[in-house]
């Protein structure tokens, strides 16, 4: 018997942004394996043309191992027949008015077509430039509703947001919708069109000057963190995203929005095999340091919570909700998917479960030799840290810099060298500290009643549509599946 997710994927076309992003190629991947009716998806991704985009459809997509299990099970043949049936790849730039597609009859047949867009599209980074951030993450957002809108058979938008739109707030954070205008400051007004126009502004400004592309990168780098920082936000990555956010709620219309906001989303846990990740995301940058032996001292608090949520449990959640609130005209409804308010991991288990696992089996560095961990210096608050920093790392970097001024031929290059290793590291813990110190939890009601309204759905397929973090063991998920997956797919050991 299938589950309602399953037969309700069945004859549907899905516009899908963002692809070959992780999150989306996880979800192309579970359509295909468990609803091979779908009627056709249309992956937008960024390519100069059609060739192009087949090009990264196959490449960075289909012939990638995540794919594996539906290979076996279909023959490289079928699959590829599949996938050539079902999939249509569209090089596009949500940034753009039209999402950037030129061809007027493959928009009319797609507006004509699709039951459902789902905007996985995003930039990442923290301190992205301003003028990409708005471009992608705001405006980028309102240019996929506006496409929604002319969709004449779209039943529903369902936009990937962050949890951590939230900024810094601690305690219990609700699933709510932000107001137009609205900020974390509380002193200040937020005109989304006026942060446009001063971006655009200082761009000119920068070309009159005549600046490098590298001074103009970072001066709209810094604009982006410090329009943020006024607003009340900790990046410039959460900040346009939360701007995204209000530009979707205030112009929706009728059009069912759905807006899903996972915390740090980690590799599968179970589909289509446990241990699949691609690139290092938020927490495993620092597991990766740690194994290799260069994290000798950390900014974190032992007892803060970190909330993570696998990728298979965020794409069965997209699923899930897109299910519920198909055909639901004028409904907004925002889900928070993690689990730190149902089974919470804190930073000291992710820590010693770390710390036991490259113990036990360490790294192996180019020399062909074990490298040995060290259980590190922990350190809770920010001033803590940077007075370590000074007394390990700064005061002998400046008594190797009095020694290059006394002797010129002997260490400038280590000098130079050591200081910028260092300023890259104060650079990155001041961009993760609001997360390594959060003391916020989220709350995930709606999310929490939709599993329960679809628990008997669920066995009929044996957990296919699984995403209740309680069922996650912590320690045995991350010494077995996380840490072993980060070693296969990204360190490639």
């Amino acid at each position: 018997m299938e589950s309602n997710c399953v037969q309700f994927l069945a004859d549907k076309t899905i516009l899908i942004t963002g692809a070959p992003g992780f999150l989306a190629k996880v979800l192309v991947e579970k359509i295909l394996r468990l609803q091979p009716n779908v009627k056709k998806m249309y992956l937008l991704l960024r390519a100069p043309d059609n060739k192009a985009a087949m090009q990264r459809l196959r490449s960075e997509v289909v012939e990638i191992d995540l794919f594996r299990v539906l290979r076996n099970d279909l023959g490289e043949e079928n699959l590829n027949a599949l996938v050539r049936e079902k999939i249509v790849p569209i090089p596009g730039d949500i940034s753009v008015h039209n999402l950037g597609l030129k061809d007027s009859d493959l928009l009319q047949r797609m507006w004509s077509e699709i039951d459902i867009i789902i905007n996985i599209a995003a930039t990442t980074n923290f301190d992205e430039r301003y003028d990409i951030g708005l471009g992608i993450n705001t405006f980028g957002a309102l240019n996929v509703l506006n496409f929604a809108k002319k969709c004449v058979k779209g039943q529903l938008l369902l936009h990937v947001s962050t949890a951590y739109v939230c900024g810094e707030k601690s305690g219990l954070l609700q699933e709510k919708p932000f107001e137009m205008g609205e900020t974390l400051s509380g002193n200040t007004k937020l005109d989304i069109n006026v942060e446009f126009e001063l971006m655009k502004q200082k761009l000119k400004e920068l070309e009159h000057q005549d600046c490098s592309e590298k001074e103009i990168s970072q001066s709209m780098k810094d604009l982006g963190m410090t329009r943020a920082k006024l607003h009340g936000w900790p990046n410039t990555y959460v900040f346009t995203k939360a701007m995204g956010e209000m530009l979707m709620g205030k112009y929706r219309e009728n059009l069912p929005l759905v807006i899903l906001r996972p915390t740090m989303i980690t590799s599968t846990l179970a589909e289509p095999f446990p241990g699949w990740i691609e690139g290092l995301r938020t927490i495993d940058s620092v597991i990766v340091a740690y194994g290799k032996g260069k994290l000798k001292c950390f900014l974190a608090d032992s007892n803060s919570v970190f909330d993570l949520i696998p990728a298979d449990m965020v794409v069965n959640a997209m699923i899930a909700t897109a299910t519920a609130h198909y055909g639901e005209t004028g409904i907004q409804k925002i889900y928070q998917v993690g689990s730190s308010f149902q089974n919470p991991v804190t930073f000291g288990q992710l820590h010693e479960v770390t710390a036991r696992y490259f113990t036990k089996k360490p790294l192996i560095a180019r020399n062909g030799s074990p490298i040995i961990v060290s259980t590190g210096t922990v350190l809770s608050t920010m001033a803590q840290f940077s007075l370590y920093i000074t007394l390990c790392y700064k005061l002998p970097l400046q008594i190797l810099r009095l020694i290059n001024i006394i002797y010129p031929w002997g260490q400038g290059d280590k000098y130079n060298e050591d200081s910028r290793k260092i300023k890259l590291a104060m650079r990155l813990v001041e961009l993760y500290q609001p997360y390594l110190l959060f003391k916020g939890i989220f709350d995930d009601l709606n999310t929490e009643k939709l599993r329960m309204g679809r628990k008997e759905s669920i066995k009929e397929l044996d957990g296919s549509f699984e995403f209740d973090p309680k069922s996650i063991n912590w320690d045995d998920y991350i010494a077995n599946t996380h840490i072993p997956g980060l070693i296969t797919y990204v360190l490639k050991q």
